[in-house]
């Protein structure tokens, strides 16, 4: 059997040209305010202009390959290349079984659940158009994965290494993940227990005492409902105000720079802290560092080893 691995992740433009036909593919083709355009394309100036995204997802891919030893594809949900042109692209390729992973540890209805839904519409579409059903084996999780955890902890070890000895045990670590919207707990979501267990493993691996860290989570949508918090712009002011002065944000929802890092943590933030009297420091993120490929490449072993009759 032919076999072959996706790696889904959320997108981002490749210039500040593109922001306006890429806010209308995520708010699924409902217009754009100038506003809106005009706010998103400042951010993404702030950062250089495009998402490095697609890039880092490639580069992931191109050594979990080498890893496995099987043909490694990257998807995007919301730019090119879309997924539905890259499963179409395996189908021509040959491909018969396809384990699809997306580059966010953590499942919800919201994130998880839509990239399934894409990829399955997807293989449907190829069965109706060639009469070929191809395999799919889909990880909804891995927040687990000893890979992810062993280089999400070494990099914020390092990172507290920027304090002298004397001064580290007064810094407060946040381990934060984007936020969606509340209602998702009334339908059982797991994202919420998901990503405090995840805390809980960080904060046990780097030995920190329950009053060192915290949760929190960032870059909030302004659609005019409720959504997950606490907010990590509402969370820096409220620390500040009780004392704390030296913050280590840890972004573990993200793997990859991406514009909610690059611009939401690393200068909407910065610029709160600074506002308090505060200092920020971030880990540097996974991105294509070997252990984020250990645990990519353990996945899609494991989803392979199943499918074997």
């Amino acid at each position: 059997m032919n076999e072959a691995v996706i790696l889904l992740a959320y997108g981002g433009p490749d210039s500040l040209d593109d922001i306006p036909e890429f806010l209308l593919d995520i708010r699924g083709g409902r217009p754009t305010s100038q506003e809106l355009i005009d706010e998103i394309s400042d951010r993404y100036r702030q950062i250089g202009g495009m998402s490095p995204l697609l890039g880092i997802t490639r580069a992931v891919a191109a050594k979990v390959a080498a890893e496995i030893d099987l043909p490694v594809y990257a998807g995007m949900r919301h730019w090119s290349p879309y997924i539905t042109d890259v499963v179409d692209q395996m189908a021509a390729d040959g491909v018969e079984h396809i384990v699809a992973i997306c580059m966010a540890p953590h499942y919800s209805m919201l994130s998880i659940g839509k990239y399934r839904a894409e990829i399955e519409a997807a293989l449907a579409s190829v069965q109706d158009s060639t009469g070929r059903l191809i395999k799919l084996s889909f990880v909804e999780s891995w927040y687990g994965e000893p890979g992810y955890l062993s280089g999400i902890a070494g990099n914020v070890a390092q990172t507290l290494a920027r304090w002298p000895a004397s001064e580290r045990d007064r810094v407060k670590i946040i381990f934060t993940a984007h936020s969606l919207p509340s209602f998702i707990l009334e339908r059982g979501d797991p994202y919420y227990s998901q990503l405090r267990e995840t805390a809980g493993l960080l904060a046990e691996r780097l030995g920190l005492a329950a009053e060192r860290w915290t949760f929190s989570y960032q870059s909030a949508a302004q659609t005019g409902m409720p959504w997950l918090g606490p907010q990590i712009e509402a969370l820096v002011p409220e620390l500040a105000a009780s004392g704390k002065r030296d913050l280590l944000i840890a972004p573990i929802g993200f793997i990859a720079d991406h514009v909610e890092i690059l611009y939401d943590i690393d200068i909407g933030v910065q610029e709160i802290a600074r506002a308090h009297g505060v200092r920020v420091e971030r880990p540097p993120m996974l991105n294509a560092s070997q252990p984020l490929v250990d645990a990519l490449s353990a996945l899609a072993r494991a989803q392979l080893t199943l499918a074997q009759p």
